[in-house]
């Protein structure tokens, strides 16, 4: 898996691209919801193997959850404004949906359950240059986090910032 940090960066800088007049809170909210599909690692502790559709890399990084809570969380939030309820929905849609996105581009585990439940393969894209990140912090404070890190600061944190500052220059310049 990718980092929370680098899930949470990655949905504020999205936001912040594509949805400029999205508020901050709402950014904010986005970030907790890019790293909340890896809730599912408590299915350990309930005997879930990690291959199974509820397991890790499941049902909490299928494309039909994140819309499904993307919508549910806008409809709640913003229920009295129906465009902000939409353009909401569709930020925190894919906010959640980047979560497996980039758990696809992690060179470790079992691939991401895109398709739950329709389909329970896992995949990733070819191209895997991302460090996947242990799920013990232990393990990971004791000596991964700076190659996941590294990794995830050139593929990740790098581009989208370059992005983020060029949608910025832009709209200044309109």
């Amino acid at each position: 898996m990718a980092t929370a940090f680098t899930h949470a960066f990655s949905a504020v800088a999205i936001g912040a691209i594509a949805f400029p007049s999205m508020p901050k809170r709402a950014l904010f909210a986005g970030a907790v919801l890019a790293a909340a599909p890896d809730v599912d690692v408590v299915t350990f502790k309930l005997g879930i193997k990690y291959e199974d559709a509820l397991g890790h890399r499941g049902a909490t990084h299928s494309l039909l959850f994140a819309l499904i809570v993307g919508v549910a969380i806008a409809a709640i939030w913003f229920r009295s404004d129906r465009a902000r309820m939409r353009s909401a929905a569709l930020y925190f849609s894919i906010a959640l949906a980047s979560h497996g996105v980039l758990d696809a581009l992690t060179n470790g585990g079992l691939g991401v359950g895109f398709f739950i439940p329709f389909h329970d393969a896992r995949y990733f894209f070819p191209w895997q240059p991302i460090e996947v990140s242990p799920i013990s912090p232990r393990r990971f404070i004791d000596g991964r986090a700076w190659p996941v890190l590294a990794s995830e600061f050139v593929v990740v944190w790098i581009p989208l910032g370059f992005a983020w500052i060029g949608a910025l220059i832009a709209r200044r310049r309109r």
